[in-house]
């Protein structure tokens, strides 16, 4: 199991619904209409896959920090 995560967010996709933010506010804000994480790495939460599973377009990415490996969103 994973002991860090990598919040990424494509500003090309993100299209400012702001659910991430309302689903997990101590992860993501909004800065200029687009999503940003607070952070790159955080603890694993599932707020974190809530935020990332429910973007319309599917702009945020959560990766294991140790290998890259996708976690969310589900493909």
């Amino acid at each position: 199991m994973s002991t860090a995560w990598r919040i990424g967010v494509d500003a090309r996709r993100c299209i400012g619904t702001s659910i991430c933010a309302g689903t997990a506010p101590e992860h993501f804000h909004l800065v200029g209409g687009l999503s940003e994480p607070l952070a790159d790495v955080v603890e694993p939460a599932d707020v974190v896959l809530d935020a990332a599973d429910s973007c319309p377009v599917e702009a945020i990415t959560v990766r294991d920090a140790t290998d890259d490996r996708l976690i969310a969103p589900e493909e």
